[in-house]
């Protein structure tokens, strides 16, 4: 267990609410044979997993810090299936053996333009805060390269992201506070100045705005990752029409609705349209993107998602998106981060190679933010 007493005070020169927090957490590193009997899985899974680059690439955890959730403290899941949240902190996503992590800012909707400005000035800021108490464990990351000088310290790379792009203005794509930002989700639950919601069948045939598509350029021009998760079907191919030929985009997390027909899942056409972008597509843990029956649902339903994508865009295209603490409801074997290793496990048993399953675990994502940045992952550290 990492030693926990109490803050330290910040290093001369460290952002404003650096300190050192330490985390406590099991590190399943030093007995990785103990975490395999723990989970039941096999001492390959573990292994596999504990060797590969794994990264989550939508975490809502950061929205219940804003109403009292202690992403500093180690939380136990209330129960298998837990709803909404209690499912990622700090300490958990680093004993869960976690290498990266996009930690996303949410802005209610209802505010007019001036008040989603400052509050997604008011959480960046304070998200970055909490990130900042804990230098030791945890390090804000945009690039690839800076990825991998994380990893190579032994601390959590994180990445931050944003739900819904009513929340940055253009004018902040450019400044400091944009340039913070790895990726930014287009549209979230309700239509805005830039398109409309998947979930919003008022506007179903309302595509990208003229304001949509000169954001998506801008966030291109910023290397800012476009995030295509929430937009009806028109807008999502909008904003690859306004997209340059060889720039990646995302789905961050979703389903296929070819296994499970509901509005925010995307098609077979659309799972191509990324790949033929170079982009990856996040498969959700939300039982009801995967099945109708929420009360026998598993691990495998995921894996049967991630399966249909590499079935009809192939398996460079495929990647983590729980949605971790997005008010979804976790397989009934799968109770928190920290059970991880059971997805490998799962995919082994379909026979996946281990190359395959580590560009599921992180490495397709890794590579689309090297696109994005023009970065070679060779000359990452």
């Amino acid at each position: 267990m990492t030693p926990s007493d109490g803050p330290a005070p910040a290093a001369p020169g460290a952002p404003p609410g650096a300190g050192r927090w330490p985390l406590r957490y099991r590190d399943h590193r030093r007995d990785p044979a103990a975490w395999a009997r723990r989970l039941g899985v096999s001492r390959e899974a573990v292994d596999l997993y504990l060797d590969a680059d794994v990264i989550d690439l939508h975490t809502c955890s950061f929205i219940w810090a804003r109403f009292g959730y202690d992403l500093s403290r180690r939380h136990r899941p209330h129960l298998r299936g837990t709803p909404f949240f209690n499912q990622v902190d700090f300490p958990r996503a680093r004993e869960a053996a976690l290498t990266g992590i996009v930690w996303d800012i949410t802005t209610n909707p209802l505010r007019g333009p001036e008040g989603r400005r400052r509050a997604f000035l008011r959480n960046l800021a304070r998200l970055r805060r909490l990130l900042a108490r804990h230098p030791d464990e945890l390090r804000l990351v945009r690039t690839p390269a800076e990825y991998r000088a994380a990893k190579a310290a032994g601390l959590l790379a994180s990445w931050i992201g944003v739900q819904g792009g009513n929340a940055v203005p253009l004018d902040l794509l450019d400044r400091a506070p944009g340039r913070a930002l790895s990726r930014i989700t287009l549209v979230h639950f309700t239509r805005s100045e830039l398109g409309a919601s998947a979930t919003d069948p008022r506007h179903r045939d309302v595509g990208l705005t003229r304001h949509g598509r000169e954001y998506v350029a801008r966030m291109v021009a910023a290397r800012i990752l476009v995030d295509l998760s929430h937009i009806n079907r028109r807008g999502f191919h909008d904003a690859l029409d306004a997209m340059p030929r060889g720039v990646p985009a995302a789905v961050t997390h979703t389903g296929m609705r070819s296994l499970r027909d509901v509005s925010r899942n995307i098609d077979d056409e659309q799972a191509r349209a990324i790949a033929a972008t170079g982009g990856t597509i996040g498969v959700v843990y939300q039982p009801g993107f995967l099945r109708p029956a929420l009360y026998d649902y598993g691990i495998s339903d995921i894996v049967d998602h991630m399966q249909r994508v590499i079935d009809v865009a192939g398996e460079d295209h495929v990647s983590l998106g729980s949605d971790y603490d997005g008010a979804v409801i976790l397989p009934r074997d799968l109770a928190d981060v920290t059970e991880q290793p059971r997805l490998v496990e799962a995919m082994l048993r379909r026979g996946w190679s281990h190359a395959r399953i580590r560009k599921l675990l992180g490495l397709n994502y890794l590579r689309v933010l090297a696109e994005v940045h023009g970065e070679s992952l060779r000359d990452s550290p």
